[in-house]
């Protein structure tokens, strides 16, 4: 998975973490993910995906290196 990426500068501060089935994905997502079963998606409060990354801690950690707050969603 690339985690090189940049969040868009209309984030919002505060940013949902949401762990996603790769089952549920598109097939070239799906490809690129290779054996994982899950994902974490990184999304702002209107609900647009900002990224998908292979683990959780990698997700928070992008969260703050760009001046974002992430907090789990259920």
């Amino acid at each position: 998975m690339n985690s090189k990426f940049e969040f868009p500068d209309s984030a919002k501060a505060l940013v949902y973490v949401k762990e996603v089935e790769v089952s549920d994905l598109p097939s070239e997502v799906r490809e690129e993910a290779g054996d994982l079963d899950f994902l974490y998606a990184v999304h702002n409060a209107e609900g647009e995906q900002l990224a998908l990354v292979a683990d959780r801690r990698l997700a928070f950690s992008l969260a703050r290196q760009n001046d974002l707050s992430p907090v789990t969603l259920h």
